[in-house]
């Protein structure tokens, strides 16, 4: 039709730019883009998407999610999805429109995990999923608080900070003085969330994060006294579906030495996109801001967050059902 003319001559302009964040989603990627975000995904296998290199990768299965029990894992390729093989050029949304289905039916997914030289078949049954975006468990006979917190997005900013706010309430109430931050898996959000927790958890003074735009302007943002979690030892935990504001909350808590990082190296995402709502329901994304660590460094694929203690997950680990 017309219309996918129109789109599919958007989409080849902001492709032409040759930044995987730089998107035009129609409105139905864009309604998809929206609800994600609030954690309500529509029936599927439950798995965030991104790129490497140029090719479609699993940025991290979701907790309880189809995906995670199939055994997929973060950094995992997509070769195929039902015997179409993925092909230069198209996008993460176009690869999770061929995943999407009713729930009850089946999609096989042909992947290759990270460091390994044979690619194998999947089959997932698609379920609706909705997932919350923090939780906090008491563990070791309740001594340790471990907060998990799935995503920095929600309904909205305000939505999050109240969950936000609630969870570390939750902790304070308990009494313990030991927390172990889960950031593994999480995908990011918003930045102003990142900065919030942050600022939650480090004394006054410190630089959480910084942004750049296109001229080279700066922005600094500091944590102020006064945090709720400021005398709580702290253990955070990362993997390479930590992406975005999951980095610039570890990256700011590594170099202020107020946390020890475990885990492996994260995704390596470090810029900020303006969404332009279009008239029709579609969206322009558009990378306008990287974000920088408190040491001026730029937050990307080669300079990721480096745990301070290197734990691997290992294809051993995942089989014998070990965390």
């Amino acid at each position: 039709t017309t219309q996918d003319m129109m789109y599919g001559s958007i989409k080849g302009l902001v492709n032409s730019y040759n930044d995987p964040a730089t998107v035009f989603l129609t409105p139905e990627e864009t309604e998809e883009f929206n609800a994600t975000s609030e954690g309500k995904y529509f029936q599927g296998i439950g798995a965030e998407l991104g790129y490497e290199n140029g090719n479609i990768i699993v940025v991290a299965p979701l907790d309880g999610s189809p995906a995670k029990a199939a055994g997929i894992r973060a950094g995992d390729y997509i070769l195929a999805v039902d015997d179409v093989e993925i092909k230069a050029g198209d996008t993460v949304y176009d690869v999770v429109a061929k995943i999407r289905g009713e729930e009850g039916t089946k999609v096989k997914l042909k992947i290759l995990h990270k460091d390994s030289s044979k690619a194998i078949e999947v089959t997932i049954e698609r379920k609706q999923i909705t997932v919350a975006s923090m939780k906090v468990e008491l563990i070791e006979k309740k001594s340790i608080a471990l907060f998990r917190v799935n995503r920095f997005t929600d309904a909205s900013y305000s939505a999050w900070v109240d969950e936000w706010d609630a969870k570390v309430k939750e902790i304070k109430a308990s009494g313990v003085q030991k927390v172990i931050l889960d950031l593994r898996g999480n995908p990011g959000g918003f930045f102003d969330a990142a900065i919030y927790a942050a600022d939650d958890i480090l004394q006054g003074g410190y630089t959480i994060s910084m942004q750049q735009d296109g001229s080279g302007k700066i922005d600094k943002y500091e944590s102020k006294e006064g945090g709720n979690l400021t005398g709580v030892k702290l253990v955070v935990l990362v993997d390479g579906g930590s992406a975005s504001a999951s980095e610039i909350l570890a990256g700011a808590l590594q170099q202020a030495k107020r946390a020890t990082i475990v885990g492996e190296k994260t995704y390596g995402k470090g810029t900020a996109q303006n969404v332009l709502n279009l008239s029709d329901g579609s969206s322009l994304h558009i990378t306008t801001l990287k974000w920088l660590l408190p040491n001026g460094d730029w937050l990307n694929k080669e300079n990721p967050i480096k745990p301070d203690i290197i734990v691997e997950f290992t294809d051993e680990d995942f089989v014998a059902g070990r965390d």
